[in-house]
C-alpha cells in the first residue's frame, strides 16, 4: 500500500450510530480510510493510535461533547494541525462561532449529503498536500 496514494485517514465521532455508518460508507466510497467513535472519550482513546489526516466531530454527545473533545485534541501538539470539522443538527452562528473558539476550520449540518461530506475531505485533503 502506497503511502503518497489519496487515501485520507478520517475520524468520525459521533453518538449516532445512523451517522457514523451513513460517514463511513460515503467516505469509502470516496476511497478514504475510515475510523468510527462513539463519543469524546473513544474518540481521544483513538486519536493517538489512528492519527487521522481530518476529524469530523458531533457537537452534541454525552459525557464530553464536541466542543470539549476538539479543545483536547487541539491542545495535544501532535494534532494541533490536524482540521476537525463540526457536525451538527443545528446550524446556528452560535455554535459555528463556538466551534472555531476551540479550534475547528469548518462546519457541516446534519443530515449531511455524501458529497457534502467528500467535498469537505477534498477541500482539507487539498490543503494538507502541502501544494509547493
Amino acid at each position: 500500500m502506497s503511502t503518497t496514494g489519496s487515501a485520507f485517514k478520517v475520524l468520525v465521532i459521533d453518538d449516532s450510530n445512523t451517522i457514523r455508518r451513513s460517514a463511513e460508507i460515503f467516505l469509502k466510497q470516496g476511497g478514504h480510510d475510515v475510523l468510527l467513535a462513539e463519543d469524546g472519550f473513544d474518540a481521544l482513546a483513538k486519536v493517538n493510535d489512528y492519527q487521522p489526516n481530518l476529524i469530523f466531530c458531533d457537537i452534541l454527545m454525552p459525557r464530553l461533547d464536541g466542543y470539549q473533545t476538539c479543545a483536547i485534541i487541539k491542545r495535544n501538539v501532535r494534532f494541533a494541525s490536524v482540521p476537525v470539522v463540526m457536525l451538527s443538527s443545528k446550524d446556528g452562528v452560535f455554535d459555528k462561532a463556538r466551534g472555531r473558539m476551540v479550534g475547528s476550520q469548518d462546519y457541516l449540518t446534519k443530515p449531511f449529503t455524501k458529497d457534502q461530506l467528500l467535498q469537505t475531505v477534498q477541500q482539507f485533503g487539498a490543503a494538507n498536500q502541502g501544494v509547493t
